[in-house]
């Protein structure tokens, strides 16, 4: 019967610092994948209101004395600030 009395692989020093450096940058990346995915939930909100209110008011009736076709305009203008404003806070 054979006593295991050496280490296994893992456990000798130049592996245990591989296996740590591994672990340390799946923790990162698995952090990153969740910020990516929750980021920014206000934001994304807004944004998804802001196309449901472009959507209804593409449904309105035209005539409002050029008022809908602004509001659509500044709705678009709303999201593409928006979105920008995302972008910008994702780089730093």
């Amino acid at each position: 019967m054979r006593l295991l009395t050496s280490r296994p692989q893992l456990a000798k020093p130049e592996n245990m610092k591989t296996f740590s450096l591994i672990m340390i940058v799946a923790a990162m990346m698995a952090t990153g994948l969740n910020s990516a995915r929750a980021d920014q939930p206000h934001m994304r909100a807004a944004v998804e209101h802001l196309r449901a209110a472009r959507a209804e008011l593409m449904k309105a009736e035209h005539d409002k004395g050029g008022w809908r076709v602004k509001a659509i305009r500044n709705v678009d203008q709303a999201i593409a600030d928006t979105e920008r404003g995302m972008r910008f806070d994702r780089r730093h």
